[in-house]
């Protein structure tokens, strides 16, 4: 039995379908190949999926949108456009939105937020912050988004190579840290060579956990993605 994520990608150009898929199907995914919004529900309606690939376009129009709807409160989704998005947007936005010409290394981390979203590791509220100043394993570092469960963090290249399956995360002007269990790592596109870090937080002691609370609760922010009861 095929247990690799099943990815639907209802894109009008074949040629980048074509593409797309050669590069899923390289990296663990199981991708499904629908060219037309039609083609695309019926492909919804038959069997589980992870996440759909659309035109931003295509994705606005009512069967695809609606058909997200009957299926889930929120459906795990990346629209293709051509314009770049603001900052954050692609973070914040439901659905994910990516940004012509495509990047391998960028579709494959957002696959993996995108499925992690729809996964009931995250429960509550996400959080999109203005580059929170942290250290990392003693790294300096800039928090992203955060939420009760999780965070985001943004390293700069040259600073490490991989962070290690755990690690701790410290916010000094807060007097905050934690420990977090690393769940996805990826090249962010910039002008700047830096990595995302996307981690769960760990069993903390009471207090710690107060703390990054009380942070979540005082730092400002920029938008929010919505939780919901069930997965999203």
């Amino acid at each position: 039995m095929d247990e690799r994520p099943r990815i639907i990608i209802a894109l009008t150009d074949r040629a980048e379908s074509a593409v797309l898929a050669d590069w899923l199907a390289s990296d663990g995914f199981e991708p499904v190949r629908r060219p037309t919004p039609h083609s695309a529900v019926e492909e919804m309606r038959s069997r589980p999926y992870d996440v759909l690939i659309a035109d931003a376009s295509t994705n606005g129009r009512p069967p695809l949108r609606a058909e997200g709807r009957l299926r889930r409160a929120a459906t795990p989704a990346i629209l293709i456009g051509n314009t770049a998005p603001q900052r954050g947007e692609t973070v914040t936005s439901q659905p994910m939105y990516l940004a012509r010409p495509l990047d391998r290394a960028v579709l494959n981390c957002y696959l993996t937020m995108a499925i992690l979203e729809g996964s009931p590791l995250r429960r509550s509220e996400r959080k999109l912050v203005h580059a929170l100043a942290a250290v990392v394993n003693g790294v300096p570092a800039k928090i992203l988004d955060v939420s009760i469960e999780g965070v985001r963090i943004e390293l700069a290249r040259e600073k490490r190579a991989v962070l290690p399956p755990y690690f701790t995360v410290r916010v000094p002007i807060m007097g905050v840290g934690v420990n977090v269990r690393r769940v996805w790592a990826c090249a962010a596109r910039g002008p700047e060579p830096t990595l995302w870090y996307g981690g769960s937080l760990l069993p903390n002691r009471a207090t710690a956990l107060q703390g990054w609370k009380s942070l979540i609760e005082t730092v400002p922010t920029i938008g929010t993605a919505k939780a919901t009861q069930q997965p999203s």
